[in-house]
């Protein structure tokens, strides 16, 4: 069986892939890729891979879920991303770029109705 699918049928069909795509932020332009210490003030840590998707600087209580960006601010010393997870919850994250290997981000806002608040220092530490 032979499938068809015209234009119109594919871009419906790619659609929820892209839909929440976060354009490129000048401030991660900054910073090198690779693995990623985050240590948050009560000495709790956690890594993660930092290659070309932004989201796991951006939505640390959200990972691997789909969300809706809103770019609040953006430039080389830092951006400001507000994000909205339908069903799951919401944040917004701001990120300062101290040297391509070292970051400050806070993130704060609700994550299956439970409030979080996070202020890290980000440090990148090997490759991925």
């Amino acid at each position: 069986m032979r499938w068809r699918l015209g234009l119109a049928g594919l871009i419906a069909v790619a659609a929820p892939a892209f839909a929440y795509a976060l354009p490129r932020l000048e401030a991660f332009s900054q910073i090198e890729r690779g693995r990623w210490q985050l240590r948050g003030h009560s000495g709790e840590s956690r890594s993660i891979c930092f290659d070309a998707d932004p989201t796991v600087l951006i939505q640390i209580e959200h990972g691997g879920i789909d969300c809706e960006q809103d770019i609040v601010a953006d430039g080389k010393a830092g951006a400001t991303v507000q994000y909205n997870c339908p069903g799951r919850g919401f944040g917004r994250t701001s990120f300062r770029v101290e040297t391509p290997r070292l970051a400050r981000v806070d993130t704060q806002g609700l994550a299956d109705g439970r409030p979080f608040f996070y202020r890290t220092e980000a440090r990148r530490v090997a490759a991925c």
